[in-house]
C-alpha cells in the first residue's frame, strides 16, 4: 500500500482526514510522525497558493508524497475576511476562542441575513520532487451565529451554522461534517485522482 504524508499535526483535522481519504488506499502518516518537519509560512494571499506552498516544500524537504490544504472562513459582510488569516486572525497567538471572540465583535448585532459566510478549502497533493500531483477545491456556505453553540469540531466551528440544518458544525458533529464541509468536499473531489495514482504504481 502506497504510503503518503497529511501535511498537518492537527490531530482533529487528522482524524476527519483519514476517514475522508479511506476510499483511496494509501497509508498515511502525518507531520507529527517527523521530527524534521518544516514550519511552512503561509505567506499566500489565496488559500490554493497556501496550500502548493505547504505540499511543495514539505514534499520536497521529506522527499515524501504529501497531501496539503489550507482553509478558512470568508465572511462576506467583513469583505471576504478572515480569509487566509482565518488561524491567525486575533493576532500572532491567536487561539480558537480569540478568533471566534474577535469575529463576533466584529460582525455585532449584524442581523442574520447579513452574516452569510462560506468555508474554502484548497487541497493539494505534491510528489516527493515537489511536482503538484493533484489538486481541488471545496466549499460549505453558511452564516455566522450569535454565539457559539457546540463543542464538537475545531476552529469557527461552534459559529458556523448550516443553514438548512438550523445547527452548527459545533452541534451537528464530525459524522455530518464530514458529509458536508469544505473540506469533505475538496477530499472527494481529490479522491479519485490519488486512487488512480495509488493505483497506477507511480506512487511508490
Amino acid at each position: 500500500m502506497p504510503l503518503g504524508v497529511l501535511g498537518t499535526a492537527n490531530r482533529k483535522k487528522v482524524d476527519e482526514l483519514a476517514g475522508l481519504l479511506a476510499p483511496a488506499g494509501v497509508r498515511w502518516q502525518t507531520l507529527a510522525d517527523f521530527a524534521g518537519a518544516l514550519d511552512v509560512a503561509e505567506e499566500g494571499d489565496t488559500f490554493a497558493a497556501n496550500a502548493v506552498l505547504k505540499a511543495t516544500r514539505q514534499a520536497r524537504h521529506l522527499r515524501r508524497w504529501l497531501l496539503a490544504d489550507d482553509s478558512g472562513l470568508t465572511v462576506d459582510a467583513l469583505g471576504g475576511a478572515p480569509g487566509v488569516l482565518s488561524h491567525r486572525y486575533s493576532g500572532p497567538d491567536a487561539t480558537d476562542a480569540s478568533n471566534n471572540r474577535l469575529l463576533l465583535e466584529q460582525l455585532g448585532s449584524l442581523p442574520a441575513e447579513k452574516r452569510t459566510a462560506r468555508f474554502v478549502c484548497h487541497m493539494v497533493l505534491s510528489d516527493p520532487e515537489g511536482q503538484i500531483r493533484a489538486e481541488s477545491e471545496g466549499y460549505c456556505q453558511g452564516r455566522i451565529a450569535f454565539e457559539l453553540r457546540g463543542a464538537q469540531g475545531f476552529g469557527y466551528d461552534p459559529l458556523f451554522e448550516v443553514v438548512e440544518y438550523h445547527r452548527t458544525f459545533g452541534e451537528l458533529g464530525l459524522a455530518v461534517k464530514a458529509c458536508l464541509s469544505h473540506r469533505a468536499r475538496a477530499a472527494r473531489l481529490i479522491l479519485p485522482a490519488l486512487a488512480d495514482l495509488a493505483d497506477s504504481g507511480q506512487w511508490a
